[in-house]
């Protein structure tokens, strides 16, 4: 069954200055069957306007729609244990309008370990490149495993495209918690988590989301320019936005 998630995330730069800030947000937490069937639920829609929305084009690769991407991309990297249920986690639309920082695809086998995840990462330029996270046996993945995969794509102009995206996910059926920092050549650069609780999606709990959390989607688009004002004001080093990776995705 469809589920929300109501989180909270933590943003921390350990250098060269400090900067922290944490924000409430909700995500959606869906199997990729309920893409296509979502079940009833009167305030949430596919490919139609309501007040929560999601449209199935948003996660597709190209050419290749969300399932077929998804697929592709586990083949291309020899996953083949990850034959089980696959669910992604995402911001849905609110009153049509969305920006994803980041969604994530968690692929499992049929024993219903976690085997890989892919994250989708958007900037504010329009572009998405989507990150592997698996280990390199394929094993399956336990909640305190950390993943690595080398930083290819440019996020903020406050952050080089250098160094690498460590990864941790424990997401049973009643939780969704994410890490992802972001590592250089003098260690830890910046920590980030999303970590929620996780409800099966109803109306009355997307309305109460909907007042707690006025206009979430703007409200994150609106913070990732106040904290870039924020770094500009002090002095922070700016880099130019190189161009996009030419592969879609990577490990």
């Amino acid at each position: 069954m469809a589920q929300i998630v109501t989180a909270q995330v933590f943003h921390a730069r350990t250098r060269p200055m400090r900067n922290a800030f944490r924000y409430g947000v909700y995500y959606l937490r869906l199997k990729l069957d309920e893409l296509t069937a979502p079940g009833k639920c009167a305030l949430f829609s596919l490919d139609r306007f309501n007040l929560f929305s999601l449209k199935p084009a948003d996660y597709s690769a190209g050419a290749l729609p969300a399932r077929e991407a998804v697929a592709a991309a586990l083949a291309e990297f020899g996953v083949h244990e990850a034959d089980g249920q696959i669910e992604l986690i995402t911001m849905p639309r609110v009153l049509g309008f969305a920006f994803n920082p980041v969604s994530f695809w968690l692929c499992h086998d049929l024993q219903q370990n976690l085997r890989a995840v892919i994250a989708a990462v958007n900037n504010t330029f329009g572009e998405t490149h989507r990150y592997l996270c698996c280990h390199a046996d394929h094993r399956p993945i336990a909640e305190n495993d950390w993943l690595e995969a080398k930083k290819i794509f440019h996020v903020s102009p406050f952050l080089a495209v250098d160094g690498s995206y460590r990864f941790r996910f424990a997401c049973p059926s009643d939780k969704v918690a994410i890490w992802i920092n972001h590592h250089d050549a003098e260690g830890l650069l910046l920590s980030t988590s999303l970590i929620g609780k996780a409800q099966p999606l109803t109306s009355a709990r997307l309305l109460a989301c909907f007042f707690r959390y006025p206009l979430v989607t703007l409200k994150v688009v609106a913070l990732i320019h106040y904290q870039a004002v924020k770094l500009f004001l002090k002095g922070m080093r700016h880099y130019r936005k190189p161009a996009p990776p030419l592969s879609e995705i990577s490990r």
